[in-house]
């Protein structure tokens, strides 16, 4: 059965308008373009649609029965064109990214907060994970972004934009380290530390920093999670070294943090997609904010530590 939307708008107009003269008015078409629309529809059905006489158009009891089913039809149609195409202007949609947890908490909640006032139609989903999990998520497509950290060099994966993070040492308020105007890896192995597990992003830098200074620093304590590391620089088992980035930091008001000197406690920052996939509209729209913002919030950190 071969039914166009033509056809169906031209039954339904003529439907409601009583004549074909108003119907091809109505449908800027000419009364013997619409004549042969609905002489096809009607072949295509093998139903009579429309009683004729010279003075009047009525439906047939079918053509009764069908206008409702018809008319659904286009409106559903419509409605979903209408949602689409709100899709395609950026206006409405999902936007699913997965991001360190130190981004999730410090960088993404204010961004999201600025894109929404320009997209009010525009949610979210954030899917805070460690870097190894955020790859997966990205490679599956669960997530159109990913905001990770570290050197990002795979072949199934794209680079949408780079930053760099530094690193601070955090320490309870009067802390020895606290006086120390130069942080260096030979000053931080000094003291107890409580590190990230291995696996983290801020884990990798920070071991290989270590290695470069030819140092071997032994951990107190390990954790999965900032604020878990946090907690037990509060209770005063050690130091951590968390990225600047990290809100965290501010959350306990007895701890202070200090940029350390050495360049090697830094990692890129990396927005990234899966190659070859084409961002949703709306993702894409936030990818470009996200540049902006991540590239503004990093230099305002720098400001401060200076």
């Amino acid at each position: 059965m071969d039914v166009n939307l033509r056809q169906m708008r031209s039954f339904i107009a003529v439907a409601r308008l009583g004549t074909f003269t108003r119907a091809a008015e109505f449908l800027h078409v000419s009364q013997p373009t619409l004549t042969v629309q609905i002489k096809q529809l009607e072949q295509a059905l093998q139903l009579r649609l429309f009683d004729r006489t010279p003075r009047s158009v009525n439906l047939t009891r079918m053509g009764r029965e069908l206008l409702p089913t018809f008319e659904r039809t286009l409106q559903d149609l419509d409605s979903a064109l209408l949602d689409f195409k709100s899709v395609s202007t950026a206006r409405h949609g999902v936007v699913r990214i997965s991001a360190l947890p130190s981004f999730a908490s410090g960088l993404l909640p204010d961004a999201i907060k600025c894109f929404r006032k320009q997209n009010p139609g525009a949610s979210f989903v954030v899917k805070d994970v460690i870097a190894n999990a955020l790859l997966g998520l990205v490679r599956s497509e669960e997530v159109d972004l990913g905001l990770t950290g570290g050197n990002v060099d795979f072949s199934d994966i794209e680079v949408l934009f780079k930053a760099r993070d530094e690193m601070n040492v955090v320490y309870p308020d009067g802390h020895p380290i606290g006086k120390i105007g130069r942080i260096t890896a030979e000053r931080l192995a000094q003291f107890p530390l409580v590190m990230l597990e291995t696996g983290t992003s801020v884990r990798t830098v920070t071991d290989l920093a270590f290695s470069k200074a030819k140092l071997m620093p032994t951990p107190v304590a390990e954790a999965t999670y900032m604020m878990t590391a946090i907690g037990m620089v509060r209770a005063d088992i050690g130091i951590t070294i968390l990225p600047a980035l990290a809100r965290e930091i501010a959350a306990e008001p007895g701890l202070r943090s200090k940029r350390i000197s050495d360049r090697n406690f830094g990692r890129p920052v990396a927005l990234i997609k899966k190659k070859g996939r084409t961002l949703p509209p709306l993702s894409k729209a936030f990818a470009d904010q996200l540049f902006n913002d991540c590239a503004n919030f990093l230099k305002d950190i720098e400001d401060c530590n200076r």
